[in-house]
């Protein structure tokens, strides 16, 4: 019989009036019931803490719900989820932002997936929404580690590795770095292939110019660099980026 493990739900938001909703209904939808959900805000000047704070006593009356909203001025996304890792109480910590939605078997699946494997670190694949048409972002683990297969919206990690390896608010890539850092200390790490999330295309790594682009390839490499990888992965992460540029 699967254990009902203590699973928390972050989500970081900063004048998301418009879409913050639709990710809290995500959580209150979910198949698993004992979820802790915080939402985490940079200090809105729209009305995304009212609309938040508007769920909480339909939240906090469903069995083994709870839900809490905090608003201050942060650093960025990966300072406050820094903090929700330090607030949380769940085993294992799920991050989910303000402009995207989980599947309603999210939390479930992962929960599940927790209880069989003891991952340190578990994604899902993603289903990447855009105005062109709709695709998913397959979670693997090829033969070499690269941000491919990676899916942050889709990531839940134990709250034990998020306080050892906090992100260390560098970049937009900060996700991965932790992801990286993770897996070369040899933690155990597993990606499902199912869709856990869907996540807006149009954030802070998708942006479509020639500078955006060789931005991403100089951070992302500035990752692989600093933890002792192959000068491969240069090469790697610009033809990646160049066909993403012109596909996407």
């Amino acid at each position: 019989m699967i254990k009902i493990i203590p699973v928390t739900i972050l989500t970081v938001a900063l004048n998301s009036e418009a879409t913050i909703a639709r990710t809290i209904e995500s959580v209150i939808n979910q198949t698993y019931e004992n979820i802790e959900y915080i939402v985490l805000d940079g200090a809105s000047r729209d009305n995304t803490v009212g609309i938040a704070q508007s769920y909480i006593k339909r939240f906090n009356a469903m069995p083994g719900r709870s839900m809490k909203v905090f608003s201050e001025p942060d650093k960025g996304m990966y300072d406050a989820l820094n903090k929700g890792a330090r607030l949380a109480q769940g085993v294992i910590v799920g991050q989910i932002n303000a402009d995207d939605y989980y599947e309603p078997d999210a939390v479930q699946t992962m929960a599940e997936l927790y209880e069989r494997e003891k991952f340190d670190l578990a994604w899902g694949s993603v289903r990447v929404i855009k105005r062109t048409g709709n695709m998913i972002k397959h979670a693997r683990r090829g033969l070499l580690w690269t941000t491919s297969h990676w899916c942050h919206p889709a990531a839940f990690a134990t709250k034990e590795i998020l306080l050892e390896y906090p992100y260390p608010l560098e970049n937009s890539h900060d996700d991965f770095e932790f992801a990286t850092h993770v897996y070369l200390d040899g933690k155990k790490i597993l990606p499902i292939d199912k869709v856990i999330s869907n996540f807006t295309f149009g954030g802070m790594t998708t942006q479509k110019s020639f500078k955006d682009v060789k931005k991403r390839i100089d951070e992302i490499y500035g990752i692989y660099k600093k933890y002792g990888m192959s000068k491969f992965y240069y090469l790697h992460r610009l033809i990646f980026e160049t066909v993403k540029y012109f596909l996407i």
